[in-house]
């Protein structure tokens, strides 16, 4: 790795325009409207394979020696270094191997292998896919392209920054950048610090995805057990070690955010350009609002990464779904009305001209009725404000609006209650692909009987599924024994309230 003071000469002598096209830096009116400053968008969705990758892939292979050249590269991705190294290499006239998880969707898989890449699919994670490239790269004497974790890689998305500020001369209160492996934010972050160390440097990552904000917190790189992967091209378990390096001292701050506000971020940036970026690269969007929000950025100008453009399109029905709960647009509540006629309609006229954007019942019980009711609402304060009014009105509500077990599931079984005895109930998280779903209801235990189940595919990496269990107090040791053994990542929804209330007899 380069000393830290030679990052500038390598970012400004970066080989990556071959490939990499200088792209925009779109204003955003209606974001820039909401937020009282000035949010300006670093289109990287609009590079020729739609994300950022392709600068540093290109940087760091076009370095290398042409003997080596000759053997060839080998790399593990998921997605969009993917294409940045298959693309650089059919550029580079050099043969490239690429290992990708079995998890990855076929869109991505035929657009490394339409620009020439041989494709290796291996194993559940990005992980298992380094470890066979790793041993390829050993056997076949083939180079490895890191992802993040180079400095030739890291230099070459730092011409991000250069271009940046060259094309905003006035100040730039911060940049919000997503973070994954930490390659791009230490790239921009090496570049903008030099030159205007008065700009703040903030990384964005998901709350279930956050190696970078732990990291830092703890003062050396901390290893995720587990990590989400809504948004799965920064879902990286571990930042790397020269990354971690550039960060601790130039990142200002970590802003994290959850899958709902990702969600409302890729319809905000929809709305302003047109555009539908992935979830990663929504991110920076998304951060950008929080930290209006906490009281830094106003009336400032801002530059939000958007890093890239390759989401696949099933997700957006889910992505559609969460949108108006991460904007606070739409309240989810659980209602307890009186089982009597005109209950309804005097709850309908308790809620007033918003608009309700989902209402579901069926009949359970002779004296009241569980409704759970989706309503319209401005922001928050609307939300609590409704609430209230119910609650003096005599109508017991619960708010669901933060309740994954309700959005995920409940809000599609509302009807399914039924007296079963010694349920249990459990969110299980399993690795999509064809035949995950038998492999899930094989790996479970014949001990006991499936009294509810719910999946739903949402076009992610991972499904997600309900299940309900009996299982004797008696044997509940042994089950929870089968769930570690089972592996999958799982929590215990048995005490949830929304379970109570419309699903458990």
């Amino acid at each position: 790795m380069p000393a830290e003071r030679d990052y500038l000469e390598a970012i400004l002598n970066a080989n990556v325009y071959d490939v990499a096209v200088e792209t925009p830096l779109h204003e955003a009116p209606r974001l820039s409207a909401r937020l009282g400053s000035r949010l300006l968008l670093k289109r990287e969705d609009l590079q020729r394979v739609f994300s950022f990758k392709l600068r540093g892939a290109y940087n760091m292979m076009s370095r290398l020696p042409t003997s080596t050249l000759r053997r060839g590269v080998v790399a593990a991705s998921a997605g969009n270094h993917a294409q940045g190294v298959a693309l650089a290499a059919q550029r580079l006239s050099t043969a490239a191997t690429i290992v990708m998880p079995v998890t990855t969707p076929h869109i991505k898989v035929d657009a490394v292998r339409a620009l020439g890449a041989t494709v290796v699919l291996e194993g559940g994670s990005y992980d298992d896919a380094e470890t066979e490239a790793r041993r390829i790269e050993r056997r076949r004497r083939l180079t490895f392209v890191h992802a993040y974790d180079d400095a030739d890689v890291i230099a070459g998305q730092g011409t991000i920054g250069m271009e940046i500020l060259r094309q905003c001369q006035q100040p730039i209160g911060a940049v919000l950048v997503p973070v994954g492996g930490g390659g791009l934010i230490a790239g921009i972050a090496a570049y903008v610090k030099r030159l205007r160390p008065e700009t703040r440097i903030v990384g964005v990552e998901p709350v279930d995805a956050n190696a970078m904000e732990r990291s830092l917190r703890a003062g050396r790189r901390v290893r995720l057990p587990q990590v989400g992967q809504f948004a799965d091209g920064v879902a990286v378990a571990q930042v790397g070690a020269e990354p971690f390096r550039l960060a601790r001292r130039h990142v200002d701050e970590m802003v994290l955010v959850d899958t709902d506000e990702i969600c409302a971020a890729m319809k905000d940036v929809f709305e302003d350009t047109r555009a539908m970026v992935e979830p990663s690269a929504a991110l920076a969007v998304a951060g950008a609002k929080r930290y209006v929000d906490g009281g830094q950025g106003a009336v400032e100008t801002l530059v939000a990464i958007l890093s890239g453009a390759n989401v696949n399109f099933d997700r957006l029905r889910f992505v559609a779904e969460r949108a108006e709960l991460g904007e606070q647009r739409e309240a989810v509540f659980a209602a307890t009305i009186p089982e009597r006629p005109g209950s309804f309609k005097a709850f309908c006229r308790l809620v007033g001209r918003r608009n309700i954007t989902e209402f579901n019942y069926r009949y359970d019980d002779p004296a009241e009725a569980h409704v759970f009711v989706g309503v319209e609402v401005r922001d928050q304060a609307e939300a609590d404000r409704l609430l209230a009014a119910l609650e003096r009105s005599g109508i017991p509500t619960l708010d669901l609006s933060n309740n994954e077990l309700a959005k995920l599931h409940v809000r599609h079984l509302v009807g399914g209650r039924a007296p079963v005895t010694d349920e249990v109930l459990y969110r299980f998280e399993f690795p999509e692909r064809p035949g995950a779903l038998m492999h899930f209801l094989d790996s479970l235990a014949e001990t006991w009987n499936i009294s509810l189940f719910h999946y739903r595919n949402h076009g992610a990496d991972y499904g997600r599924v309900l299940v309900g269990i009996q299982v004797p107090p008696s044997e509940r040791r042994a089950f929870r024994d089968s769930l570690q053994r089972l592996g999958y990542p799982c929590w215990d929804e048995s005490r949830n309230a929304a379970y109570h209330l419309f699903l458990s007899g």
